[in-house]
């Protein structure tokens, strides 16, 4: 957690929906895409936020879990390299991260200094025992790949979500997803955590891990208090957003009030 300098760090969500020449896109050409995001970006630099993820949900590689896409690997390269340029955050990068050449090649050439692994590796690979194979060693990141300096944030679902797999997942699970991965950070997440997850199970996912843990969903301003005052950091994005959907820009005055509760429990 040093990369954001606090132990109760706030990391915003940059996202960006699928890029040009992706099977997912939507006609949206790199300049909109990327000038959505640097707003986004500034936003949340304005209201004083520790770090940032960027992150693309548009090419999602079911079938090729070793290979991004060219298009997707080069434009996220870009729009990440922008991001940090404008802002000057650490920075990390979520690209469904099932690759581990291309999401540590994105790492490289942006600056970015973390990768989240997120849930179709962790929650669809390990619960499907998929742990051997090629499929485990693709993406066994520090096993297969010397990436120094890049950090390793992995998804672990606390509770059922729209790309969980199980619901109400056991510890056993949990920590063994994070022994798979090699993470340094555990990310809490799934449908509305923040939201869902009772205190008891914040601290009994903190307590076994014996890693870091951040909260990745359902985090609001109401529940920043509570959540932080047990993890280390939250993730933050869609109850940030103009009437809380993703597509639309962050709210800057919402952002400024959520910093506002965060900072005052540092003190």
């Amino acid at each position: 957690m040093n990369i954001f300098k606090t132990e109760r760090a706030v990391i915003g969500v940059v996202h960006c929906p699928a890029f040009p020449g992706s099977p997912r896109h939507d006609g949206r050409s790199f300049d909109q895409i990327l000038d959505a995001a640097l707003f986004d970006a500034e936003t949340y630099a304005a209201a004083g936020i520790d770090g940032l993820i960027v992150e693309n949900h548009g090419d999602i590689p079911f079938l090729r879990p070793d290979d991004l896409g060219p298009e997707t690997t080069a434009f996220m390269t870009a729009a990440t390299r922008r991001v940090i340029e404008a802002t000057g955050l650490p920075t990390g990068i979520n690209i469904l991260a099932n690759a581990p050449l291309p999401a540590f090649a994105v790492a490289a050439a942006s600056g970015a200094q973390f990768i989240r692994v997120n849930q179709w590796a962790n929650a669809y690979v390990a619960n499907e025992g998929l742990l051997d194979g090629d499929a485990a060693r693709a993406l066994r990141y520090r096993k297969t790949i010397a990436a120094e300096g890049v950090a390793v944030f992995a998804d672990s679902h606390v509770k059922h979500g729209a790309h969980a797999i199980t619901a109400d997942r056991s510890i056993e699970e949990l920590t063994r997803d994070l022994e798979f991965f090699d993470a340094e950070v555990v990310i809490a997440t799934g449908q509305r955590t923040g939201d869902a997850a009772t205190n008891e199970e914040l601290e009994t996912i903190v307590g076994a891990t014996g890693l870091p843990v951040i909260v990745g969903s359902g985090v609001t301003v109401e529940n920043a208090e509570r959540i932080l005052s047990r993890a280390r950091g939250v993730i933050i994005g869609s109850s940030l957003k103009e009437d809380g959907v993703w597509w639309n820009p962050v709210d800057g005055d919402r952002a400024r009030r959520f910093m506002d509760t965060a900072r005052a429990l540092r003190t």
